[in-house]
């Protein structure tokens, strides 16, 4: 009897040792609920909040996140990104992504580009650089749409277009902002 409560209590340790210390588990974030196009002098400048979890106590590490935009004109790379929360963003360095999770705003601008944001749909990936591993890791893909009207309000008034999450319709509904738009 002796034999058998050792031998289970040691295959319950090496389980929890597995799930606590060894297993890494997998990098998440939420869907947005709030997403924003905007512009950060000539630059095209795309912002969300979202919260990044990790399904294992080890975490991980992101060495930076960077947005892949897709529209009817080609592809565009928002890869210069920023975190924080209002007033103390943080040009992004890396970022530890804890077990339970870390919430921010998330800034993302095209590098050395101006640019403008046309009518039309848009499918938005981000992806994540994770420490040691060779590939960028995509976390979520977000479909949004922006009118003629929207389009022009955004360039030639320079207001934004905040899109919010609409869970009855499970779409974003958009809406123009005032400049300047302090999300």
């Amino acid at each position: 009897m002796g034999l058998i409560i050792s031998v289970v209590s040691l295959l319950v340790s090496l389980t929890v040792a597995w799930l606590t210390l060894f297993r890494r588990g997998t990098l998440h974030m939420t869907p947005p609920v709030l997403l924003a196009f905007l512009f950060e002098g000539e630059k095209p400048k795309i912002f969300l909040r979202t919260l990044l979890y990790s399904t294992g106590k080890r975490g991980y590490v992101i060495e930076g996140l960077y947005l892949k935009v897709r529209q009817q004109d080609g592809t565009h790379t928002f890869g210069f990104w920023m975190y924080g929360q209002r007033n103390d963003l943080i040009v992004a360095g890396g970022l530890r992504v804890p077990e339970d999770g870390i919430a921010f705003n998330h800034h993302f601008l095209k590098i050395n580009e101006s640019g403008w944001f046309p009518e039309g749909d848009y499918e938005i990936e981000l992806y994540a650089r994770i420490a040691n591993r060779s590939a960028a890791e995509l976390l979520s893909t977000i479909h949004v749409k922006l009118s003629k009207s929207e389009a022009t309000s955004l360039h030639v008034d320079r207001k934004g277009i905040l899109f919010t999450w609409n869970p009855d319709t499970k779409v974003y509904q958009p809406s123009l902002q005032d400049k300047p738009f302090l999300p």
